[in-house]
């Protein structure tokens, strides 16, 4: 059973029909919606700030997802949408990422940042605090820059297949849970 930490008052609350790996560890003020997917040696930190998690988002291995205090100077939280996708090892700090995107695996998002709808993020790329990506749009390196645009095909093959495929990944450990 994943991890789950009250502090400062706050629970996590995880939504209907997600899926928690057993070393996933969430702490504090975490609200994950429904549908969704955390996967092993992931921690969602939300002790200093909130952190939100959309319906149909999965949140792959080894991510580690925090904020900034909401007493600092540039306080920050973290809300991630509906039909998002992040990928092995990535860190998102402080960011807002909205519905239909793919965070590649081991992508950095930093404070404040937002990632519009529709964007993908290359694997191994920096969006660097306070940046701001366009709507469909797929960004890569360090820092992060703008390489082409997405097509609704692309999104929908890329991104939503994603999405809908880390469901049914779950699926297979929830079959396996009630045996």
């Amino acid at each position: 059973m994943a991890l789950f930490k009250e502090v400062r008052g706050h629970r996590p609350e995880v939504g209907e029909n997600t899926f928690l790996a057993e070393t996933a560890v969430l702490i504090g003020d975490v609200k994950i919606g429904r549908d969704c997917s955390i996967w092993y040696n992931t921690v969602l930190r939300g002790d200093v700030n909130s952190i939100t998690i959309g319906d149909h988002t999965n949140i792959q291995d080894g991510t580690v997802i925090h904020t900034l205090y909401d007493g600092s100077k540039h306080p920050s939280q973290t809300h991630i949408g509906s039909y998002v996708s992040v990928g092995h090892n990535a860190t998102i700090h402080g960011a807002i990422i909205e519905d239909n995107c793919l965070i590649g695996m081991g992508a950095t998002v930093l404070d404040n940042a937002v990632v519009a709808s529709g964007c993908i993020v290359a694997a191994n790329a920096l969006v660097l605090s306070n940046q701001r990506l366009e709507p469909d749009s797929v960004y890569a390196g360090i820092p992060a820059k703008k390489v082409k645009d997405v097509t609704p095909e692309q999104r929908d093959e890329i991104i939503r297949r994603i999405a809908h495929d880390y469901r049914m990944y779950a699926s297979w450990y929830e079959e396996e849970d009630k045996q």
